[in-house]
């Protein structure tokens, strides 16, 4: 008998799970059966089993995937002296991460904002999938709070703000962009950087009030 290669069984994988990507971003989970996965890969329900044991798996494997990637860019920037700055870092990290899931799309729209949503519906009732979600929380809140140290090291940003609560900040922003996408349609990352770029800029000296001493008079 002939060995499957390593990258054949990759591919394989890859196919069941962006299948099931798909499915879940078009229907839900509950909706979703293990034979619309089959269907939707065009696979037997043997050659799909030997790689998932069900659709919990499936959803912990899309989500692993996400939070891993995400987490090993961010790990990566707060090795770095100094940190790329927000506004580069987070277009950067979520452009990479959209753009490697471009091909999902479903009513003509991106397919992976949809998942987020229906990730976040489902950690309501399945504790598993919460804890894991968590754990990737948790993870990704530390590098933030490791880069913002670095900003603050190179005195790019003040040193009196804890750097979790800019961690929370950050993440917070990222995820609300990816939620105006699921309810409203694309927009380019370009939006979230140049908004975060504009609020980079503000300083902290309030405007003169000209109109209390009669703005400027003459004589």
């Amino acid at each position: 008998m002939a060995r499957v290669s390593q990258e054949h069984l990759d591919a394989r994988r890859r196919q069941i799970l962006d299948g099931a990507a798909l499915c879940f971003a078009r229907n839900g989970f509950h909706a979703t059966s293990m034979q619309d996965v089959l269907k939707e890969v065009d696979l037997s329900a043997g050659a799909v089993y030997r790689y998932f044991s069900g659709k919990e798996e499936l959803i912990g494997a899309i989500v692993a995937e996400v939070l891993g990637s995400v987490r090993g860019a961010f790990e990566e920037a707060a090795r770095q002296s100094p940190p790329p700055p927000p506004d580069e870092l987070v277009a950067s990290v979520l452009g990479k991460t959209l753009a490697a899931r471009e091909s999902l799309v479903v009513d003509g729209r991106p397919a992976f904002p949809r998942l987020v949503i229906q990730v976040w519906t489902e950690t309501l009732r399945n504790e598993e999938l919460a804890a894991l979600l968590r754990e990737g929380y948790g993870s990704v809140r530390a590098a933030w709070g490791r880069i913002v140290e670095g900003y603050q090291e190179a005195g790019m940003m003040r040193a009196d703000v804890a750097p979790d609560h800019v961690a929370r900040t950050m993440i917070a922003a990222v995820l609300g962009f990816i939620a105006q996408q699921s309810l409203f349609g694309p927009a380019p990352v370009d939006t979230l950087r140049d908004g975060l770029r504009a609020l980079m800029s503000m300083r902290d000296e309030a405007p003169v009030d000209h109109s209390a001493t009669g703005g400027s008079q003459l004589g």
